[in-house]
């Protein structure tokens, strides 16, 4: 329930405006010292390399959602559906929540720091701590982050392909990168929204923002998430953890804070973290800055390999990315391989810290999660896809990949 023992906090965001805090529950959790980590994690890791303004935080989206949590359920109300206070609670506690699992630069070290938990799972059990420090008052945010809440609509809002977490990311991102391809209109999708047989869905008057905001996730993901000097850089991040892991493992010293050493050294998996709260504890006290500042010093370290990839990322010089529609032909990949392994003298199995191989997929609708519903004026209820009139949905829905090789600027593929 709302508590008003606490004044109204208000905070000034500069996409939505004024974003207002009215209950007590609520503002402890933004201000525990687990949450405040967010402010030192990059929403887009290190797409800053290519847009300098993408430097904001999983903090200020997370206050965002639940801002536009917050937006919907009185929309909802509005409309006469039935959402307690307890309920609303709930969702803007599973809302504000969602990205708590995120370690440093977000999902680009998801594959590095931590492996094998996404950070879906490491925010479940995160809220259930927080849950038992609160004395159980978190209980229905788990229930409706786990979909195991009666009013199901409430999980939709959470996690959809029409949820809080999509909408503000993507008016977000787009804000702070300054690609306008992007905008969405999120007010009106908001607007439009209503429930239906206890499922979240638009009305009909609304498909034309849905439309966009399809297109505009697509354009998104091709001209800033997977973009291809983005991806460079991630990746050179990525094996700079992994050389250093391996390094840690081998028994090398290296500087670098003591959370960071305890995930160098040791690779704990989900029962890890189910049975032992060390792993919690440690795992919240890592953020970006944990990692670069550990980079800053390894530029200098006797390890050439390690060595090299640091000072690269600091001084962006960056891998050369070659990225196309079909695969790579394996005459070219081997032939890199051997001007790397000449040029730097390392063995075969070193070669993998210079040159990445990867494939990136992407659909911005997808038929067979959750779909987008539109109400329609008979009440029916049809998938967007369908709906559509404007667009051939069916083909943005369609599975796209793109065939990536990363490798120094320095190699000159003839």
């Amino acid at each position: 329930m709302a508590d008003k023992s606490i004044k109204r906090k208000i905070i000034n965001d500069p996409v939505y405006g004024f974003i207002s805090i009215n209950n007590d529950l609520v503002f402890k959790i933004i201000e525990h010292p687990w949450f405040q980590r967010l402010r030192r994690i990059k929403q887009l890791g290190l797409t800053h390399y290519v847009y300098p303004s993408a430097v904001h935080t999983r903090y200020q989206h997370a206050l965002g959602c639940m801002h536009l949590m917050d937006q919907t359920i009185e929309v909802l109300r509005s409309k006469g559906h039935i959402i307690t206070e307890t309920e609303k609670e709930g969702a803007l506690l599973a809302i504000l929540l969602h990205d708590i699992g995120h370690g440093p630069f977000s999902h680009t070290l998801e594959r590095s720091i931590v492996k094998g938990l996404t950070h879906e799972e490491l925010s479940l059990l995160i809220i259930n701590y927080l849950n038992y420090e609160f004395g159980d008052r978190l209980s229905l945010a788990v229930e409706i982050f786990r979909d195991r809440y009666p009013k199901r609509f409430l999980h939709q809002l959470v996690s959809s392909q029409l949820d809080m977490d999509r909408l503000d990311y993507l008016s977000r991102d787009s804000f702070f990168t300054g690609v306008a391809e992007g905008t969405i209109s999120t007010h009106r999708i908001i607007k439009m929204l209503t429930i239906s047989n206890d499922e979240l869905v638009v009305e009909s008057k609304g498909i034309y923002s849905i439309e966009n905001f399809i297109i505009s996730r697509r354009l998104m993901y091709w001209q800033v998430y997977f973009h291809k000097t983005v991806m460079a850089a991630e990746y050179m991040l990525i094996n700079i953890l992994n050389r250093a892991k391996y390094l840690a493992g081998k028994g090398i010293h290296l500087f670098s804070t003591p959370s960071l050493e305890l995930f160098l050294k040791n690779e704990p998996g989900q029962k890890d973290f189910e049975s032992d709260k060390k792993w919690i504890l440690e795992f919240m006290k890592l953020d970006d800055y944990d990692v670069f500042s550990a980079i800053k010093v390894w530029m200098h370290h006797d390890d050439k390999i390690l060595s090299y990839l640091c000072t690269n990322l600091i001084n962006r010089h960056l891998y050369k990315v070659l990225v196309q529609n079909e695969p790579i032909r394996r005459s070219v990949i081997e032939s890199i391989r051997g001007a790397v392994i000449e040029k730097f003298g390392v063995t075969e199995n070193e070669s993998e810290y210079f040159m990445v191989e990867d494939i990136v997929t992407n659909s911005a609708y997808s038929l067979n999660d959750d779909k987008i519903k539109i109400l329609l004026r008979d009440n029916s209820l049809m998938d967007v896809s369908e709906a559509s009139d404007q667009l051939n949905i069916s083909v943005l829905s369609s599975e796209v990949s793109k065939y990536v090789l990363c490798y120094p600027k320095s190699i000159i593929i003839l």
